[in-house]
């Protein structure tokens, strides 16, 4: 089998291809001419330069790859206003140029990689049939995930596209090198200023990246598949990776108001600075929702594996971190 992926590079990317390789698949890539391609450096893969915004750079990349599967990886989680623009341009119109090469080369079957923010935020526990509120978040990194996943479901309905879309939830898991990674970081040097009152499911990279390969023969078309995993508050994360660096554990979570105040004083400063704050109006709505879903769907349709432990996702973060010297 041959796979195309987009956002190699990336924390799931990378592990994706990882595992595509152990399975014998022959892979291709679209990149940046400016990525980080170190991670992979020991597989062999066909890399094609260009960017996921343009839409001659991707069909033709598409094109000479020959591929039976397009995994869609590729997004910008940014969380700044700032941003949006770029973020629209990659999560929206990079999804429908992707859309466009598929079809246009007859590939078999399009992964579109999601995610659970493309539900938007709710009280419940979210599954399948949930209704999007994401337009009416505030956030447009839940915007624009919702929009792409719309015209992945009009070109299935209108165009024949055969595709499948994948939700993951938190993941957790080696090759992070930002966001798990940056908690770690503030843990061991105790830089949190304190703990958002917040819930949510986590899930192992090794699961979603088994999701995605078994989704090629198994996915339904035009289904969403919600990848969750185990729920905890982000106390319980943050305290369990206090006990992973041997740090004081933390004992009170910071009020919802206190840190959506300190997200907008963040905020108006960054007009004068022009950086971004490490507390965006966007990341206090993300970090301080209740963001539970349920896989029951992807476990009896996928094999997904929903039930792997915080301890040893975490775990597995620890020693990779170690492993690079990143901590």
């Amino acid at each position: 089998m041959k796979a195309f992926v987009t956002g190699a590079t990336g924390f799931l990317g990378i592990n994706l291809i990882r595992k595509l390789h152990q399975l014998g698949w022959q892979i291709s890539a679209i990149r940046r001419p400016d990525s980080d391609c170190e991670d992979l450096k020991d597989i062999p893969i066909e890399w094609h330069l260009g960017q996921i915004t343009d839409p001659q750079d991707v069909d033709l990349a598409v094109s000479k790859s020959n591929a039976d599967v397009v995994f869609h990886l590729a997004g910008d989680t940014n969380l700044w206003f700032a941003n949006n623009e770029r973020q629209h341009l990659v999560n929206v119109t990079g999804t429908e140029n992707v859309i466009d090469a598929v079809l246009n080369n007859k590939v078999s079957r399009l992964i579109h990689t999601s995610s659970i923010s493309a539900f938007g935020f709710h009280d419940e526990v979210i599954d399948e049939a949930s209704p999007s509120t994401a337009m009416n978040s505030g956030v447009n990194y839940l915007r624009t995930k919702f929009l792409g996943e719309q015209m992945v479901k009009h070109a299935v309905a209108q165009q024949g596209l055969d595709a499948v879309i994948l939700n993951p939830c938190a993941i957790m898991g080696p090759y992070d090198k930002h966001n798990w990674a940056q908690l770690f970081h503030l843990v061991k040097h105790n830089q949190l200023p304190g703990i958002p009152k917040s819930e949510g499911s986590y899930c192992h990279v090794e699961a979603v990246v088994d999701a995605h390969i078994t989704a090629v023969t198994k996915g339904r078309t035009g289904h969403n598949y919600i990848l969750a995993g185990v729920d905890h508050s982000f106390l319980e994360v943050v305290n369990k990776i206090a006990k992973l660096l041997d740090r004081p554990l933390y004992r009170k979570e910071i009020t919802t108001s206190l840190l959506k105040l300190v997200a907008a004083v963040s905020n108006a400063w960054s007009f004068l600075t022009r950086k971004e704050p490490n507390m965006t109006p966007e990341k206090a709505k993300m970090v301080t929702s209740r963001v539970v879903a349920k896989s029951d769907k992807a476990v009896k349709e996928l094999g997904y594996q929903n039930t792997i432990p915080l301890e040893t996702m975490l775990a597995d973060c620890h020693r990779w971190l170690e492993s690079q010297k990143r901590i």
